[in-house]
């Protein structure tokens, strides 16, 4: 692995393939979504295949950090095989959670005591959740091996390997809405299993040389995290992290269902995040960049800043010129489908989320900063700080004030992060 000192563009291009890669993650949603809103008994199929995978994203959410850790502590031989053994370990117990939830009296527990669904809707979600049952596991089989790959600089390898996610889901996809009578949610839930299993065996085999030379070296690193115990202490903070990061959706939905005008704001409101999700992707990915680029003594931290920032400051400014011109009722209207009604609806919340990109990237280089130094319970602690600062500025936005759901939630997610950030830089 070279170990030259980065520039900014040597930066960019590290970073792009692993920014295209969450761009193409954010695309997927909406195009299962698209295609189960071209098939029979539509309602019925959207409201599912969401709680399906809403439940599903839910257990996954503690593996997510498996790319980190990965980058982070895959240094050696020794290395390599112990977080192999804690990352088997983390896919039993999310398959074995997703086995139990989906056993049928606890789903119908679930679904229709907590949820409140409908008893036909929970039957059809039940339907595409069993199927998601592997899903997990395979997630985090490839972040694993993902990880490996960009500390060993190959992040063209994880957009292939994403490329080949969405070809097999799309083929999936057309093949059975065209030839198989299955609802839409099914179609959809088959059709985003086999693209994780197809970008999980397409990672395991681009990573088969290096884990080869891993594998060979007698190379022993300083510092390295061998015994089970160890690993636990420094990742369980990071899964807790993803845990807590996943609650502030269903936290903003409570928000956005209480707030004026519920109905609109409900309605727009996975328009807008969607939208500004494409802005922000980059944000998401420089983490990983962050991790294998400032060095173990931080030594090139100034160049990792200095390029998020630039890219921050890019992705907001695009926000900003989509969000602030005429350009925004020709997205919302003519591409996302919005009524007139409901666009009017978006103008504020998007305005006030164009900052949002930036704070990704600062969020990144930041976390990043703990997960080198191991210090990663404090990262669970900005997290917390972020959900209770969500909570307060609903309350107050929504409670005293009476904005808008969107409006209330667009406000809690910039106070929120902006929380978290304060707590990072202490």
């Amino acid at each position: 692995m070279s170990t030259s000192r980065p520039t900014v563009p040597s930066i960019i291009v590290f970073w792009l393939p692993l920014a295209v890669t969450w761009f193409m993650m954010g695309v997927e949603g909406p195009y299962l979504t698209a295609i189960v809103a071209r098939m029979p008994d539509t309602a019925h199929s959207l409201a599912a295949f969401g709680v399906a995978t809403s439940l599903a994203w839910l257990i996954e959410s503690p593996i997510i950090m498996l790319l980190s850790a990965a980058t982070a502590l895959v240094r050696d031989r020794a290395s390599y095989f112990a977080l192999r053994r804690f990352t088997n370990t983390m896919n039993i117990a999310v398959t074995a959670g997703m086995v139990v939830l989906a056993l049928p009296p606890v789903f119908r527990f679930v679904g229709e005591r907590l949820i409140g669904l409908p008893p036909e809707i929970a039957r059809v979600a039940h339907d595409a959740f069993a199927i998601l049952i592997f899903w997990p596991a395979a997630i985090g089989y490839r972040r694993f091996y993902q990880g490996i790959l960009v500390r060993h600089r190959l992040t063209r390898r994880v957009a292939y390997g994403t490329s080949m996610r969405l070809a097999t889901m799309s083929v999936t996809a057309a093949v059975l809405a065209l030839t198989t009578p299955l609802r839409g949610s099914t179609v959809a839930a088959i059709a985003l299993l086999a693209g994780v299993v197809g970008e999980a065996a397409a990672t395991r085999w681009m990573a088969r040389h290096v884990v080869r030379s891993i594998v060979k070296s007698e190379e022993v690193a300083e510092g390295t995290l061998l015994h089970f115990g160890q690993i636990a202490r420094f990742y369980f903070p990071l899964g807790l992290t993803s845990f807590l990061s996943m609650a502030l959706g269903p936290l903003l939905t409570f928000g956005l269902g209480r707030g004026r005008a519920p109905v609109e704001s409900l309605a727009v409101w996975p328009v807008i995040t969607t939208f500004v999700f494409l802005f922000r992707s980059g944000g998401v990915a420089y983490q990983e960049v962050a991790i294998a680029l400032t060095g173990t003594d931080r030594e090139h931290a100034a160049e990792v800043r200095r390029a998020a920032m630039w890219l921050g400051a890019l992705a907001s400014l695009a926000l900003a010129f989509f969000a602030l011109t005429p350009l925004e009722a020709v997205w919302f209207e003519r591409v996302a489908g919005l009524t007139p009604h409901l666009a009017a609806f978006v103008a504020v919340p998007i305005a006030i989320l164009t900052v949002l990109p930036l704070l990704d990237y600062v969020l990144s280089i930041q976390r990043a900063r703990w997960i080198i130094s191991h210090r990663t319970s404090v990262i669970t602690f900005a997290t917390t700080t972020e959900v209770v600062c969500v909570a307060a500025t609903l309350i107050i936005a929504i409670g005293l004030f009476g904005a808008a759901g969107a409006v209330g939630a667009a406000t809690a997610m910039i106070v929120g992060r902006l929380a978290a950030l304060t707590f990072l830089l202490i």
